[in-house]
């Protein structure tokens, strides 16, 4: 029997390492490294056939990264994995690094499987051909793969994606976002988490005549200021510690296309006059850099604060809300979009089904009648969460009954009233959702990775959110 091939995985992100490992360890010999420094290290010592590498890390970019390797070790078959699929990155993969295979994020097993099957038969047929050359596509290839991506990105976040009834309060939405998608103007996207921000402002850059261009994604509540600069405006070699070398900002990045800046209402009173000066202007200045650098950039920012509010209390800055907010726009709450529910949940698992390779038909009427009666403090994404836990409990094909529904789901219907009959509509969903941290908490025993997964935040958004709520940590071991 032939000796698996040995695929070297590059991922800064261990979870991201680990589902890669865990899709190829059953074909092949999976060695892995978090750096291309240690990258480098395992070349230097190991017979490596297969480079699967992330293109965006701190640091070295994955094609950078891979152009030196084909200076110093020729012969292993690269490939590259990106959230981003912009064609002169393609283009320079392929020229530069000599890229086989550019793979898109979210990427599905099935595929990425084939994907480093193929990869690993070219090692195979090049070694065996004596002087064989070095393959890549050819122009005309790669023309089309360029064409068929933008393809399926506008396919997937085109405005039909967003699922509504027409008697529902989004289709009003949707047909205001669309007028957005006609001029060159900066939208700020409120509501409340998880009701499908994200989603909209995609639309528009999909729509709009920057779809050729990138469009890229920075949660602001997510890190401190002097990391959010950095990511955002991008900085020079030694402008902070850990600063080990220039990067590039989003931003740039972005020229040309779109930047959705996510929860803008978490940011400092210093940060927003940072980049009220870029929208200002059109520049941005690196860290640690002399000159500023012009960008042609639009902004999509969302927030689920209520700004106006925050400008009152002086924790957002007037004139920053006024450029941001030029062209605003509401995505509502699910519970008050109650008529889409159906079609949402149809649509979520049909999603599910096929990523779980699962065949469940559907759900059963009282289900149905149990999400209508419900509150959903997290709306979609908790909708989402709560049917992918039922096909993961569910052991037939069946449509999915109220038996596998969540406790906590089960306990708190739409009619509660949490903070009172006469408490304001803010207080009622702040009060909703400290409730679904507490209980989300508590089945998992205070592991914050395993409830920011579930709640659809990042582990520093759920610390945020319970330092804000005061939520007890007694009892909880995470």
């Amino acid at each position: 029997m032939a000796q698996p091939a040995t695929v070297l995985v590059i991922d800064d992100e261990v979870r991201s390492l680990e589902a890669l490992k865990r899709v190829l360890a059953d074909e092949f010999e999976v060695l892995v490294a978090r750096s291309t420094e240690e990258a480098t290290a395992v070349l230097a010592g190991e017979m490596v056939q297969v480079i699967l590498c992330d293109q965006r890390m701190p640091g070295e970019t994955g094609i950078a990264f891979l152009k030196r390797v084909r200076e110093q070790w020729p012969d292993p078959v690269r490939i590259v994995i990106s959230g981003y699929t912009d064609s002169e990155d393609i283009i320079q993969g392929v020229n530069e690094a000599g890229i086989y295979q550019y793979i898109t994020k979210p990427w599905h097993p099935d595929h990425l499987l084939d994907r480093v099957r193929e990869a690993a038969d070219l090692y195979r047929m090049q070694h065996e051909a004596v002087g064989a050359s070095e393959v890549k596509p050819s122009p005309a290839r790669l023309s089309a793969l360029v064409d068929a991506r933008r393809k399926a990105e506008r396919g997937l976040y085109e405005f039909d994606r967003i699922v509504h009834e027409r008697s529902s309060p989004v289709a009003g939405v949707v047909a205001l976002a669309r007028r957005a998608t006609r001029y060159d103007i900066s939208v700020l996207i409120t509501g409340e988490s998880g009701t499908g921000k994200e989603l909209l402002a995609r639309a528009i850059h999909y729509g709009s005549g920057r779809t050729e261009r990138r469009f890229v994604v920075e949660n602001c509540g997510a890190l401190p200021d002097e990391l959010l600069e950095s990511e955002l405006f991008g900085c020079k070699k030694g402008a902070f510690t850990g600063a080990y070398q220039d990067r590039i900002g989003l931003f740039e990045e972005a020229d040309g296309g779109t930047i959705f800046l996510d929860e803008i209402g978490e940011t400092s009173p210093s940060f927003q006059v940072k980049l009220l000066r870029v929208l200002q202007e059109g520049e941005i200045r690196p860290l640690g850099a002399q000159r500023p650098r012009k960008v042609d950039v639009r902004v999509v920012a969302a927030t689920n604060r209520d700004l106006l509010a925050e400008v009152a209390a002086g924790r957002f800055r007037r004139d920053l809300y006024y450029r941001l907010a030029a062209f605003p726009v509401h995505m509502p709450a699910l519970r008050d979009r109650a008529v889409d529910i159906p079609a949402i949940a149809a649509r979520l698992l049909d999603d599910i089904n096929r990523n779980f390779h699962r065949r469940v038909a559907g759900f059963a009427p009282e289900t149905l009648a149990a999400f209508a009666d419900y509150a959903w403090p997290g709306n979609v994404r908790e909708l989402a969460n709560e049917i992918q836990r039922m096909v993961a409990l569910s052991d037939s094909d069946e449509p999915l009954g109220t038996d596998l529904l969540s406790p906590g789901f089960r306990q708190q219907p739409a009619t509660a009233a949490p903070a009172g009959a006469g408490a304001a509509l803010r207080d009622r969903i702040e009060a909703l959702e400290r409730a679904a941290i507490e209980e989300t908490m508590r089945r998992h025993a205070g592991n914050i990775s395993r409830a920011a997964d579930e709640l659809g935040l990042s582990r520093v958004g759920l610390r945020a959110k319970i330092e804000r709520y005061a939520v007890s940590r007694d009892g909880f071991d995470g």
